[in-house]
């Protein structure tokens, strides 16, 4: 079991991470919320000590994903529907950010992954592909054509 102190410092460097990551995933900040602090709670029982700070965001990344993936199976939030109001939990985004953020959630899954990580999390497609078990080309190809996806749905604002 880690330290109060160890906790602490884990939320300072990645509660935004986790949180986004949960928006991305469950799209409802009731449900982010909740994954967040089992998230969270995880880290503080989990007795290993981590290789580096990559290990360990590489590590609360994978609990996250697999945490959002256990919820969005579950009995009961296949019973529900979601209240999608991300601005009363981000009010700081620009309305820019809002459609950006829109436009990635409505990537199909396997692009919106990649697209999150990459982007918003700033890792390479080789470390993506470990953190999500995938072929590093299927990461490339899904890069691709999730950035052609968005560029239509934004229509054309995109770069590169």
């Amino acid at each position: 079991m880690r330290s109060e102190q160890e906790v602490n410092s884990a939320l300072e460097r990645y509660a935004d991470m986790v949180l986004r990551l949960c928006m991305v995933y469950l799209k409802n900040g009731a449900d982010a919320e909740d994954i967040f602090q089992t998230v969270f709670l995880k880290y503080a029982l989990h007795s290993r000590d981590f290789e580096n700070a990559e290990h360990e965001k590489a590590w609360l990344i994978r609990v996250t994903v697999n945490a959002c993936k256990d919820l969005l199976k579950s009995f009961f939030h296949s019973r529900t529907i979601a209240m999608d109001d991300f601005s009363k939990y981000a009010p700081a985004v620009t309305a820019e950010q809002y459609a950006v953020m829109e436009a990635v959630w409505s990537l199909p899954k396997q692009y919106r992954d990649v697209i999150y990580l990459h982007y918003y999390e700033g890792y390479t497609a080789p470390e993506i592909a470990g953190i999500l078990k995938r072929n590093p080309n299927t990461v490339y190809t899904h890069l691709h054509k999730g950035k052609k996806l968005l560029r239509e749905i934004l229509g054309g604002v995109m770069d590169g």
